[in-house]
């Protein structure tokens, strides 16, 4: 694994062309960062909270990391200490006046549960972000919030710059959600916790819920009734957060990366530590299971509110299936390597109800198949998913450079594909890898020492 070269870029100061090639099996023991979903939400509820709130396990990558900036400028006090991060919140409904723009970055989860927090606040607010999440439709989220009473000056579109103005006090609504995502669902309770009366999000499918958990955790009564197959969320505000010590469990996106590497990787047996199983969440690892990926789950156990355990997981021959698409919401993001491990299985999986990934930091689905053409698979692209006929175990021949799009999963699926390729994959920017998993590079390391 080598870096080539460095060249202007496209929103970072500079594009790393990287080759990643075999190095072998993978073995040992590695520890992924923390879950970046819980890592925004802790943030942003010890902001909310009373008094002071510590955190362990915070994943430091830009995208969480422009949640706290934002969180600032918002008036809290976030600041690390040790290995933990120490928040000390301004309380429900009285979130600051920001002076300048709030930057995301590429964090499309901070700019749609910030837009929340604000919506029930008086206070007006720029969202900024860069060129990939400038792209990214904030519509799903202008929506519901609008009926609350924000207002918005979008641009055309409804993407970002934007900005919104939020209304004190805001109205509280009961909200279908059109499409399955946390995101929306998170956005419009956030809102609803400066909102005096019920705020109620109904799920037809179940997104993760660690919104709902977390929220409990702060001493927010969070009520939860299934109704005909759908989720019932509801809260009333306006609520008292009561400050919380959180350990933040490893995220399973990250580790998804190294369960799929030591799968397709000869001789691999791998363990990774510390991964959080939230049942939202762990929709990769039953498709694995599917597969016949050989994953042993060691040590169950519950941290902060969630499930956690050791993974341990050794190469397998991989067979190809039809995946389910209900499964998609509890992986939405994981797909891009799971296309990886189906162009290394026996036989075709195909993949469907995968829309989503259209709207995502790129157009995934589409990224994806390019991509693993370009690096030797057999793909066929369709509307709403991938079709790929496995390689049966043999190595991908290799090749590149990929174009990522400035997309952080596209970037490590493809460093995963290189790990099982004949001749190692090159991809055009390692940049964008930092977003969520800033020392994915050194794991690799480790793990293949």
């Amino acid at each position: 694994m080598c870096a080539v070269k460095a060249r202007p870029s496209y929103g970072y100061a500079f594009v790393t062309l990287h080759r990643f090639t075999s190095r072998g099996p993978l073995t040992g023991r590695i520890r992924v960062p923390g879950d970046k979903s819980i890592s925004h939400r802790a943030l942003m509820f010890g902001a909310l909270a009373v008094g002071r709130s510590r955190i362990s396990g915070l994943l430091e990558g830009e995208d969480v990391l422009a949640t706290a900036a934002a969180l600032r400028a918002m008036g809290a006090s976030i600041e690390k200490d040790g290995d933990d991060w120490i928040v000390d919140g301004v309380g429900v409904g009285t979130l600051l006046q920001p002076e300048g723009a709030l930057d995301m970055g590429n964090s499309g989860t901070s700019t749609r549960l910030l837009m929340g927090l604000v919506a029930s606040h008086g206070i007006t607010a720029t969202f900024t972000g860069d060129a990939s999440l400038s792209k990214r439709p904030m519509g799903r989220v202008i929506d519901p919030l609008s009926t609350m009473g924000a207002s918005f000056t979008p641009s055309p579109g409804g993407t970002l710059p934007l900005v919104m103005e939020g209304m004190q006090p805001a109205v509280p609504i009961s909200y279908r959600l059109p499409v399955a995502s946390a995101q929306v669902k998170s956005a419009v309770l956030l809102a609803g916790l400066n909102t005096p009366g019920t705020t109620t999000v109904i799920e037809p499918v179940p997104t993760r819920d660690h919104t709902e958990r977390m929220l409990r955790g702060f001493g927010v009564e969070v009520r939860v009734e299934e109704t005909d197959g759908e989720r019932i969320i509801k809260v009333t505000g306006p609520c008292d957060l009561e400050p919380c010590d959180i350990t933040v469990p490893g995220d399973p996106s990250s580790a998804a990366f190294f369960a799929v590497a030591a799968s397709i990787v000869p001789v691999s047996d791998l363990v990774i530590e510390n991964v959080g199983l939230n049942p939202t969440r762990d929709g990769i690892y039953r498709v694995l299971e599917q597969m016949g990926a050989d994953i042993q789950y060691i040590d169950r156990r519950e941290v902060g509110g969630e499930p956690v355990a050791d993974l341990r997981v050794r190469h397998a021959q991989l067979k190809g299936i039809e995946v389910d698409p209900e499964i998609a919401p509890s992986m939405i993001d994981e797909f891009p390597v799971l296309f990886v491990a189906a162009a290394m299985a026996q036989g075709t999986t195909v993949t469907s109800g995968l829309e989503e990934l259209r709207v995502k930091e790129s157009d995934r689905l589409a990224a994806m198949a390019a991509a693993l053409k370009l690096a030797g698979a057999a793909v066929e692209e369709r509307d709403d998913g991938l079709v790929i006929q496995g390689s049966g175990g043999k190595p991908l021949a290799g090749g590149g450079p990929v174009t990522t799009h400035l997309d952080h999963r596209i970037a490590m699926s493809m460093a995963v594909a290189g790990l099982a390729s004949a001749e190692g994959v090159e991809i055009d920017s390692t940049e964008p890898i930092a977003t969520s998993f800033p020392n994915f590079m050194d794991l690799i390391e480790e793990a293949s020492a």
